[in-house]
């Protein structure tokens, strides 16, 4: 659906007078570039219910073949393959402006940065499937590095320092988000002046909250999303159409 040209208009010029625009991403921004989300029509865990142990703490830490298998899906995670799309693109072009005061990802698989956005810019609340972490230790390394065991047959690699158990350096169901990463989201929010959710739910907390707390600060809330959310009611604009096709014309990119 394409949007009216005078939405856009609006959009765009609130986005061109805020001197702090904040971006918050969800899956659907990277499903655009072949990713699957996990619990849409078409997602991992909708097709293979089973699939969700693998991001369970719980189990990981206590069953080796669960491990394994999730060592295998890591292997061949469309991350690897997958390209920044057009909206990736756009928010990139809009830190590039100076008009981009923090981009508040729901993603793990660092398609913003590969996009061009600042690492610094970028806060990822869920954490990011580009590194491994020492259960035991905390070491952490890139991610490539361990796969390259899992290609020489390790099933279920092991620390290096400590022996300890290695996952991706993502925040799984039963795990904790890290405090610091969600206050400095928030904090954020507070401080935007235009407040863009693009292609989240926004059902998963406390990050969702980051659309409230950005309205009651004052700003500008816009919603770019295929369905609805529970905070369409206080947004300021809603648009339901691609976010490659959106983004770029309310960031008047120029090749939008």
């Amino acid at each position: 659906m394409t949007q009216p040209e005078a939405l856009i208009d609006r959009v765009r010029g609130w986005v061109e007078a805020a001197a702090r625009v904040v971006v918050l991403t969800g899956a659907g921004i990277s499903t655009e570039s072949g990713i699957p989300d996990f619990r849409g029509p078409r997602g991992v865990w909708t097709r293979d219910p089973q699939a969700e142990k693998l991001s369970d703490i719980r189990y990981y830490m206590a069953d080796a073949e669960i491990r394994k298998k999730a060592w295998q899906a890591r292997l061949v995670h469309p991350a690897w393959e997958a390209q920044p799309n057009a909206g990736h693109a756009a928010i990139a072009a809009l830190e590039r402006r100076g008009k981009l005061h923090a981009l508040i990802t729901q993603n793990i698989d660092g398609l913003h940065q590969r996009a061009g956005n600042s690492p610094e810019r970028v806060i990822e609340v869920h954490g990011t499937v580009l590194k491994v972490v020492c259960m035991s230790c905390g070491w952490k390394g890139p991610m490539q590095e361990t796969l390259v065991r899992l290609l020489t047959g390790e099933e279920d690699p092991p620390c290096g320092l400590c022996g300890g158990i290695l996952k991706s350096d993502t925040i799984s169901f039963g795990q904790s988000l890290i405090p610091e990463v969600i206050d400095r989201a928030m904090r954020c929010a507070a401080e935007a002046d235009c407040f863009i959710a693009v292609g989240s739910s926004l059902q998963v907390y406390p990050i969702a909250g980051a659309v409230a707390e950005a309205k009651a600060a004052g700003a500008r809330v816009v919603i770019v999303n295929a369905e609805p959310t529970p905070f369409d009611d206080i947004a300021d604009a809603l648009l339901a159409d691609s976010i490659g096709r959106t983004l770029p014309r309310i960031f008047q990119c120029p090749d939008s």
